[in-house]
């Protein structure tokens, strides 16, 4: 082998660019079995570290960033957890940035990027018009959470997520199991949120697949995916389809206001109403009754989600497009009719 680098001794160690930099540069974080492989390699070929091994630290300062879309979102604040803390475990900063709801994403990376020399950049609520219209305007490594960048055509723009669509209509299909008829949904505005589109979309096929129509204008309202958007979006609802038996709430966020706003009515929860939520937020089972929900697996997405993007940053990897497999989980908050309570 010739010269060797910061890289060879990577790969030859099995350990990351950034855990390979700690260990070099004598810093905490790095174990001792991690370390002894590597100084095992650096002994092999004699490495000698000179000062431009620091160039590599000082890369890492730079960080990667994680913008997120929304300030209320429960969801995207414990996978921002599980995102940094998996992020800095490998020796990077992690940058946080929040925006509004209503915020065009990628614009603000791209105000971003002339700011700080970033080694890649990971989406938290995003809108794949924005990403259509104007990434072509970012070149480092990134990677949308929560949502598909497959058919996007940008060789540098990976995605984890759940398979919305077969998610919601799960969660459909569920309560046609039960004999609900009668179906109102609660979720964030089409033309916007690419969840709530994708969602919608599986309502769809579940009411295709019954031979059913869905009818928007009666049985869905639009809201912020928060606790008080849930609450109005339930008392519009109710006022506008008030034969509903079961509610598929596109947010567990939402789903806590839309259960205070039944109970505000005098409905009790599952016998007049039952609801059904989408996240598996830890708190579902903190509340009364214990929401019956869609889980998506948050550590999954997260860690999977920061191994590719520092694939494609360390080892300059293709993009990659996975979906991490969601769950059912029955909580208390929905129940079964009777055939003769579905007229």
């Amino acid at each position: 082998m010739g010269r060797i680098t910061i890289k060879d001794i990577a790969r030859e160690s099995g350990y990351s660019i950034g855990t390979v930099s700690r260990a070099l540069n004598r810093t905490a974080g790095v174990s001792e079995e991690a370390r002894e492989a590597i100084f095992n390699v650096v002994a092999k070929y004699n490495f000698q570290l000179n000062p431009n091994a620091k160039f590599l630290k000082q890369r890492a300062k730079e960080g990667i960033a994680i913008l997120i879309r929304g300030t209320e979102n429960m969801l995207f604040s414990d996978l921002t957890e599980k995102i940094q803390k998996k992020i800095e475990s490998l020796g990077y900063d992690a940058i946080v940035y929040y925006i509004g709801e209503e915020e065009n994403e990628v614009q603000e990376a791209i105000h971003i990027c002339t700011q700080r020399s970033l080694l890649g950049i990971m989406f938290l609520g995003s809108t794949r018009e924005n990403f259509r219209r104007y990434f072509r305007n970012i070149r480092i490594p990134s990677l949308l959470v929560t949502n598909s960048a497959v058919g996007l055509p940008y060789p540098n723009l990976s995605s984890v997520t759940t398979n919305d669509a077969q998610g919601a209509q799960f969660a459909i299909e569920y309560l046609f199991s039960l004999n609900h008829t009668h179906i109102g949904v609660l979720g964030g505005r089409l033309e916007d949120s690419q969840a709530a589109k994708s969602r919608y979309q599986g309502i769809q096929y579940a009411y295709y697949n019954r031979g059913k129509n869905f009818d928007f204008s009666s049985q869905y309202e639009t809201e912020y995916f928060t606790i008080e958007g849930g609450y109005s979006a339930m008392n519009r609802l109710l006022d506008k389809f008030p034969e509903a038996t079961a509610v598929f709430v596109m947010s567990d966020v939402m789903a806590i206001g839309a259960m205070r706003a039944a109970a505000d009515r005098g409905l009790r929860i599952p016998e007049d109403l039952s609801i059904i939520g989408f996240d598996g937020l830890k708190i579902a089972d903190y509340i009364i009754p214990r929401l019956t929900t869609i889980k998506q697996d948050t550590t999954a997405i997260a860690e999977r989600s920061v191994s590719i993007l520092t694939g494609t940053i360390e080892e300059q990897k293709p993009a990659a497009y996975e979906e991490i497999a969601f769950s059912l989980v029955e909580g208390e908050s929905v129940r079964a009719l009777e055939p003769s309570q579905t007229s």
